[in-house]
């Protein structure tokens, strides 16, 4: 405890901490953040003004990076003036990178690596009294994070739970085996024990999270292992909603479509990242699908749940990429009439086999593609919100803005990630109503439309 009070006055040091990045790398921040706060240091709302700033970054295509460097130039800014004793970067990036990453930032003084996570508060200790930068780095991880005691970022109503680590799938655009290492999926009895404490703390829905969701139990040789531990998930009493994100297509099985459609607790929503449509682009980025296959797919989910929201995540300008090919992504899109849709430009990020394959598309036209391919969505939202007005839904209250206006979500809309419910609630001081609050389950009907969010009154 000693070692982290400042020289002066005997306080306790605080600790400035920014996460960047998707929800595993969020997981890994709030689980660094509770051994922080149990060594006795405390969280500054402020990193610029804290005495150690810690940055766990994001390094998997260049947009991330580039966010990354720019949060840790401006804390090395802070350092200079006199305000940061020390700055550490921990995660993605330096996994990635390396000790070139202390090169690139002059005034790093500590990378950490993402096996290295859990000895961060002897990390912090040993960069308080080093006078020259530390890497603690290693390979790719290998082993299964123990996720339980966390100090949770984001509201307590709602949490993400990995269920698994790393990825074996080989994708020639990805990064995220190489720095995140083979599959690895948490044992059932962990993953149980980490539902039932976030639980415990006030959560009501679970969002599932993992590189690939359907490999679940894969590698503990379990036969439909996702389907087995969401049978487990759905006795935890006082859970409501159960999500699955990043499911890949190819493990989207018949059991698992049943499962779905039968649950009382697993939400009537699929994210299933399918990056393109073409044969011959999913043959070239490594993916075991088909256009035939995936509509095939499309056309399952909905027969067996008819209200499925299904959101996916497309690639444009892929290598190769002709107009041709770009058409008909354009095409499946109008036909699969997706709910939500997330669209990037391809990156040749260095390392993939894609960064050096031939016929690479220029930068402007991945951009108009983008452009198009976001047009056409936006048009099949508009009108499935449309479709809604008038109807009765569920809504899971995020946030509260004002006396009687909050904003939500219904079992179709992801946290973080896809639109919203701007609530108008009713009145306490005209009919007794409760005042709207986060993690409350309201009844409502749409009663409009503003962009992609619906509005909607609680009845």
């Amino acid at each position: 405890m000693w070692a982290f009070m400042t020289r002066k006055t005997r306080k306790p040091m605080t600790v400035g901490f920014i996460a960047l990045g998707c929800p595993k790398n969020l997981v890994d921040s709030e689980r660094m953040l509770a051994q922080i706060a149990q060594a006795g240091l405390l969280i500054a709302a402020e990193p610029e003004r804290a005495d150690i700033v810690i940055i766990n970054t994001c390094g998997f295509i260049a947009p991330a990076k580039e966010e990354s460097l720019a949060a840790i130039r401006q804390a090395v800014k802070a350092k200079r003036k006199g305000g940061v004793r020390k700055v550490i970067v921990a995660g993605c990036l330096p996994q990635r990178v390396g000790v070139e990453l202390l090169d690139e930032v002059e005034g790093i003084d500590a990378i950490l690596g993402l096996e290295q996570r859990d000895a961060i508060v002897q990390i912090i200790e040993d960069t308080l009294g080093a006078a020259t930068p530390s890497a603690y780095l290693g390979p790719a991880p290998c082993t299964v994070a123990e996720d339980r005691t966390r100090l949770r970022i984001g509201p307590a109503h709602w949490a993400y739970l990995r269920i698994s680590e790393g990825c074996n799938h080989r994708c020639s655009f990805c990064t995220i085996p190489a720095i995140r290492g083979p599959y690895r999926s948490k044992p059932v009895p962990q993953i149980l024990d980490e539902a039932r404490e976030l639980v415990s703390s006030g959560t009501v829905e679970l969002n599932l999270i993992g590189q690939d969701t359907t490999a679940y139990g894969r590698d503990l040789e379990m036969r439909n292992g996702l389907v087995s531990l969401l049978a487990q998930m759905e006795q935890i009493p006082d859970l409501t909603w159960i999500r699955i994100l990043y499911a890949y297509p190819t493990g989207i099985t018949d059991a698992l479509i049943e499962t779905i459609a039968r649950s009382r607790k697993i939400v009537h929503y699929l994210d299933i990242p399918i990056q393109h449509a073409g044969d011959a682009i999913l043959k070239a980025m490594r993916r075991p699908d088909t256009n035939l296959r995936l509509r095939k797919l499309v056309e399952s989910l909905r027969a067996a749940i008819p209200d499925i929201v299904l959101r996916t995540t497309l690639i444009v300008g892929f290598p190769a990429e002709t107009q041709k090919e770009f058409d008909e992504l354009v095409e499946f899109v109008k036909w699969a009439r997706f709910d939500a849709l997330g669209v990037f430009t391809f990156y040749p990020e260095p390392g993939t086999p894609a960064a050096q394959f031939p016929n690479q598309v220029p930068d402007e036209v991945k951009q108009a593609r983008l452009e198009e391919l976001m047009l056409t969505q936006q048009e099949i939202a508009f009108a499935r919100n449309k479709r809604r007005i008038g109807s009765r839904l569920l809504c899971l209250i995020d946030s509260v803005e004002s006396r009687d206006v909050a904003r939500g979500r219904f079992y179709g809309q992801a946290p973080d990630i896809d639109s919203v419910c701007i609530v108008k609630g009713r009145s306490p001081a005209r009919r007794n109503w409760p005042t709207l609050a986060p993690g409350q389950f309201v009844q409502v009907k749409v009663t409009g439309t503003q962009d992609y969010d619906l509005l909607v009154e609680q009845i």
